[in-house]
């Protein structure tokens, strides 16, 4: 059995993921089995997938789903980067429990986790957002100093110009909802620090 897969941007991918992934996803989705008002069970990003369900049972079944399609495609899983999460709802009232058996997948029990990165957003299982703008902030900073290391020598024009070109992706943005003001203070007040960065820096360039 061939343990490794193919290199991202492989020729081979799409094929790949025509005759194994795509069946797989399409008899999860038509099992009826998720979140509704809408039913969602399943978000993919190409193998990145997430499973949805509303309960322990739930999604259990969602799991068994995909080992037997799995299985029928000759593919295993990695189940050490498998791990699974329980949403709590803001109303502790409304929590019925706070301890729910392992979860299994192929064979082998999954690990519980707080805080996950998915797609480089990271997801805490309280859903507030705080931690992801707070990686955003960090982030913020980390390619405004690249930029001004290879560029110190730009104008304050070519500066500001790359500033909005890679610093101001803020991706997640739409989807933040549950956060703390003090959180997303300190994200404007660093926005507003690396354009003085930039801005001072090439001005003490034209100075000098």
């Amino acid at each position: 059995m061939i343990s490794n897969g193919v290199r991202h941007g492989g020729i081979l991918s799409p094929f790949l993921f025509r005759v194994y992934i795509r069946d797989l996803i399409r008899q999860v989705t038509s099992s009826k089995i998720g979140c509704y008002d809408v039913c969602c069970n399943l978000l993919a990003y190409a193998a990145d997938i997430v499973l949805l369900a509303p309960s322990w049972h739930g999604l259990q079944e969602l799991l068994n789903i995909i080992s037997v399609a799995a299985k029928d495609a000759e593919l295993c899983f990695n189940t050490k980067k498998a791990v699974t999460m329980i949403f709590n709802p803001h109303n502790h009232y409304k929590r019925l429990h706070s301890v729910f058996p392992s979860f299994s997948l192929s064979g082998s029990n999954l690990s519980f986790v707080t805080q996950f990165k998915y797609l480089g957003r990271l997801i805490e299982d309280t859903l507030y957002d705080d931690s992801d703008i707070n990686r955003e902030l960090r982030c913020l900073f980390t390619r405004t100093n690249v930029l001004n290391r290879r560029f110190w020598r730009c104008s304050v024009d070519v500066k500001l110009r790359l500033f909005r070109t890679f610093c101001l992706c803020f991706c997640d943005l739409s989807i933040w909802k549950y956060y703390k003001v003090g959180t997303m203070n300190r994200l404007a007040a660093a926005y507003v620090k690396c354009i003085k960065i930039g801005y001072f820096s090439a001005t003490l360039n034209l100075a000098v």
